[in-house]
């Protein structure tokens, strides 16, 4: 059976920019983008079209960041996409690489994502299982000085594009992707983890803020009912658009209240 034709719409680098800054994105800004390329139809020239479009929109005083994470570096009892047998543990921890903010790709986030990070140019953050790459004008200012036990807290890119007035574009993404919730987590009272990864000298043991994402879609549905959001489309993709500064202080005080409540259940 003959392979249907795709249904479109049909994206180009310039339909990408021009819908983009129809959104509102300004030149010379720094944006914070999560992505799925699938979700904005047919694009001619795949995820270099739109990081070629994203950069257009920005202009050349501008900067794209995104999140090139490495969860595959992390405790073996955690894995689920695949698990890997139990008796594998110990040759997996003795031989897995460790991270190498040059070579090591990124898993999770999406192809325009590890687009970014392999962009000349591009420079990309020291922690190895929650980094961001960066490209243009003030990528270097934004990754540099990721502590390598800060996650996604006040010693990561994170905290930088909040003072820096950064704002997160979702293309084609939901809020449970939104990095910028994290940061929050930090700033209330949370509990502590042990996170097993590769070392430069073997498997290592850090001690790090637990972290969870699985009610950012509730939190995200209440930020944008009470914040002002940014909402459009972008070729075939639901797009937002708002401060990093404006999801970091409504997530803090709503993760405060509902977590709290969690526990006395």
């Amino acid at each position: 059976m003959a392979t249907p034709p795709p249904t479109g719409p049909l994206v180009t680098r310039r339909t990408l920019a021009a819908h983009l800054r129809d959104l509102g994105v300004e030149p010379g800004e720094i944006l914070l983008v999560h992505s799925s390329l699938s979700s904005l139809g047919w694009v001619c020239g795949g995820s270099v079209a739109v990081v070629q479009g994203l950069r257009d929109a920005l202009g050349p005083h501008g900067t794209l960041v995104v999140p090139t994470q490495t969860g595959e570096l992390s405790d073996l009892r955690e894995w689920s996409r695949p698990p890997v047998p139990p008796q594998w543990w110990e040759t997996i921890r003795a031989t897995m690489p460790a991270y190498d903010p040059l070579v090591t790709p990124s898993r999770g986030p999406g192809v325009i994502p590890e687009t970014v990070r392999t962009w000349p140019g591009a420079v990309r953050s020291a922690h190895p299982q929650t980094s961001f790459a960066a490209l243009g004008a003030r990528a270097e200012e934004i990754v540099e000085g990721h502590a390598t036990d800060c996650r996604l807290g006040e010693h990561s890119p994170l905290a930088r594009l909040e003072r820096l007035g950064a704002r997160v574009l979702l293309l084609g993404t939901g809020y449970d992707t939104c990095t910028s919730f994290h940061l929050a987590e930090y700033r209330i009272p949370a509990p502590l983890v042990e996170i097993g990864r590769p070392g430069p000298h073997g498997w290592e043991t850090v001690t790090e803020v637990s972290i969870d994402s699985d009610r950012f879609d509730e939190l995200g549905h209440d930020f944008e009912r009470d914040r002002p959001v940014v909402r459009g489309t972008v070729g075939g993709a639901r797009v937002r658009l708002f401060p990093v500064a404006d999801a970091v202080a409504y997530a803090q005080r709503w993760l405060a209240v509902h977590r709290s409540r969690e526990e006395e259940v």
